[in-house]
């Protein structure tokens, strides 16, 4: 009888003595008769643990090869299950010593089991030699190859989740997950791995490097593509919690990571869009129920909420999402949600200190208009910013430091008063007012859309005594102007209405060379954004140029060749994961009394729930650090809530930056008990 797959365990996952000896019965025992003399030779008295020697492992591989038998794979498995358990002391109530081996032959196990037991088990299998689908494995399951030999699959699986469990090398991990991949066909037999692997690689993908983070994405689209629809919820929501996650805490390095996130997980959705669709819409739909409730209390919390990292940078994910798929039928109907979204957030405290983060949001604006090619009125935010009075008047802060608005959200109160200030301000308005006016520098209603912000610009120009955004200035109005002489000469010709639908043909060719002298005239103010920015910090964080991930990268991870970094397995790949076993194996505590422990257990526990007796506390599903404080100034005065008001709301129930709930719960009495003095 199978044993019902909800139950299986890591740590149960080997191959059992039992199983062995029945197969051992089927197969020829030469090899293993062999091996086991060997095994007797290699006994230390000392320490009743076995050795396994370099001869043994090459001695079973050339078996596999050459003779293709079941006796040196069962061998291998077994070699592999000590490696990956080489921290653990073997049971003294157990009927076998745990065996051991040096350093290079563990490293061999390890790389010759992950290289070669996925084609080992699926030509026992019947299987087809790289990826199938579900189906193909449930048809499996019901012939006699997979009740003989489904205790190595499991064996292998569940010795590579602890294996995988226990490695801290990012590069060990990566090795580990790129072979593993090959093998996810097989956790659709085993729904409790299946959980835990999906479990270990969400962690992998939103705390590793730049490489485990791709290894990881790879082996969890892998897993979609041929189980369906299985895990594909899960795979959505643990990869945007472990997004979210990253998001908290921010710097100019960091967020070259999250940008790098940001496109694995867009590159996910490729996987299945409507499903994509639906977990999107109830993410936006958090954001959204967050901006609200900043809106309608106004209070510094509320505000702090939206005015973060972790908000901001999920906004950026979904709007990366719509650039790439917004004219695909299923993520469409998101674009105006998330617009309205974004447009809240920049209107949302309306200083100066926070013009970097309606400089992001402008520029999230531009990128959606420019996916589902609409119109979104942008020009008003930019143009707001030129009036305030910190950029028209003299900068009594001196020069400063130079200011990189796209590398944060909020400038302090001493950058604020800088020339280096001022400058970075009026340059983002420029470059940004005129990517937005460029796209529609081909509409035939463009003398209409630019005519305001042209008499809006003419008044600064008045208005300001720093000549150099002057000058500035009267250079993007001279090719407002010429656009507008550039489209109204086209559009004399024309005789069709503008609701005609051939209005669409309006001014196509030149659109197609880029022949209008706004667009020409954008080129340029992106070259120069560049190099600016290049002096500042890295120019991989500008959002507007997001590189997506190498094709390069895609192919190499695609491409299942066998000559594929077959050059790893002469190397030490897995020392590091020798060294730590070893360590840990070396400083593990002695055994304490399972009564002893129990006893310690319960005194533990009931201490803890006297002093947690009368305790409120608040249940946060997710994290709700600030990155800094926000200051008075910075912000609309809070609303003053009175004890007693405070003492008549009931639990409420907020929403959280990564969908999920955070439950407060108040006291009946609106505050803390207070001692009466007699």
């Amino acid at each position: 009888m199978m044993r019902d797959d909800d139950e299986v365990d890591e740590d149960d996952a080997e191959i059992d003595g039992d199983d062995d000896d029945e197969i051992e019965n089927e197969e020829d025992l030469d090899d293993s008769d062999v091996e086991e003399k060997v095994v007797r030779s290699k006994k230390e008295e000392s320490s009743g643990r076995t050795i396994i020697t370099m001869e043994m492992v090459e001695s079973w591989c050339k078996g596999i090869q050459e003779n293709e038998k079941i006796a040196p794979v069962r061998s291998l498995l077994k070699a592999y299950r000590v490696a990956c358990h080489l921290a653990e002391e073997s049971d003294e109530k157990s009927s076998e010593k745990l065996t051991t081996m040096s350093k290079a032959v563990m490293n061999k196990v390890m790389v010759e089991t992950l290289t070669n037991i996925d084609g080992i088990l699926r030509n026992l299998m019947n299987l087809p030699a790289y990826g199938g689908k579900k189906e193909k494995l449930i048809e499996v399951k019901n012939t006699k190859s997979w009740k003989k030999y489904q205790h190595l699959v499991k064996s292998y699986l569940g010795n590579s989740l602890h294996a995988l469990n226990q490695m801290t090398d990012a590069k060990d991990i990566s090795f580990t997950l790129k072979h593993l991949t090959k093998s996810s066909l097989f956790l659709a037999a085993f729904p409790a791995f299946l959980r835990k692997y999906i479990k270990v690689v969400l962690h992998f993908w939103g705390t590793g490097s730049r490489d485990l983070s791709f290894a990881a994405f790879w082996f969890l689209r892998t897993l979609c593509v041929q189980l369906g629809t299985d895990c594909l919820d899960e795979c959505f929501k643990g990869l945007y919690k472990a997004y979210v996650m990253n998001c908290q805490f921010v710097n100019a390095t960091k967020l070259q990571h999250i940008q790098f996130l940001r496109q694995l997980f867009v590159e996910f959705m490729l996987v299945g869009l409507p499903t994509a669709y639906q977990h999107a819409f109830v993410f936006i739909r958090q954001l959204a129920m967050i901006l609200r409730e900043a809106l309608n209390t106004k209070t510094k919390e509320s505000f702090r909420k939206v005015y973060e990292w972790k908000f901001i940078n999920c906004i950026e994910l979904w709007t990366v999402a719509i650039r790439k798929y917004g004219l695909e039928p299923d993520f469409q109907p998101l674009a105006y949600p998330l617009t309205q979204i974004i447009s809240g957030v920049a209107r949302l405290v309306p200083t100066a200190r926070y013009f970097p983060l309606r400089m992001r949001c402008v520029r999230m604006l531009n990128c959606i208009a420019a996916a589902t090619d609409t119109f979104i009125p942008v020009s008003m935010l930019l143009l707001d910013m030129l009036e305030m009075k910190e950029l028209n008047c003299p900068p009594s802060g001196g020069v400063g430091k130079a200011v990189d608005l796209r590398t944060i959200l909020k400038v302090s109160k001493q950058a604020l008063k800088t020339r280096s200030f001022q400058e970075a301000c009026v340059s983002s308005v420029i470059d940004e007012l005129g990517e937005h006016l460029a796209q529609w520098s081909y509409s035939v209603a463009f003398f209409e859309l630019s005519f305001i912000p042209a008499v809006r610009l003419r008044n600064f120009c008045k208005c300001t005594k720093v000549e150099r955004f002057r000058k500035d200035m009267k250079e993007l109005i001279r090719q407002i102007e010429a656009n507008s002489e550039f489209t109204n000469k086209k559009r004399a010709t024309i005789s069709f209405l503008p609701s005609d639908p051939a209005i669409s043909s309006f001014l196509e060719e030149e659109k197609q060379s880029g022949a209008s002298p706004l667009s020409k005239y954008v080129a340029t103010l992106r070259q120069k954004a560049q190099q600016r920015n290049v002096s500042v910090s890295e120019s991989s964080v500008l959002y507007g140029a997001e590189p997506p991930i190498s094709d390069k990268m895609l192919a190499e991870s695609d491409d299942e060749d066998e000559d594929e970094d077959e050059g790893d397995k002469g190397e030490a790949v897995f020392n590091s994961f020798w060294t730590q076993q070893k360590e840990t194996r070396d400083n593990k505590p002695p055994p304490v009394d399972e009564k002893t422990q129990k006893n310690k257990k319960k005194s533990k526990s009931t201490q803890k729930d006297a002093i947690d007796e009368d305790i409120v506390e608040d249940l946060v599903l997710s994290s709700d650090e600030d990155d800094e404080p926000m200051d008075d100034d910075s912000l609309p005065e809070e609303t003053v809530k009175t004890e007693k008001g405070t003492s008549k709301k009931r639990n409420k129930r907020k929403p959280t930056v990564d969908g999920s709930v955070k439950n407060e719960r108040v006291n009946k009495k609106g505050g803390k008990k207070r001692k009466r003095s007699h």
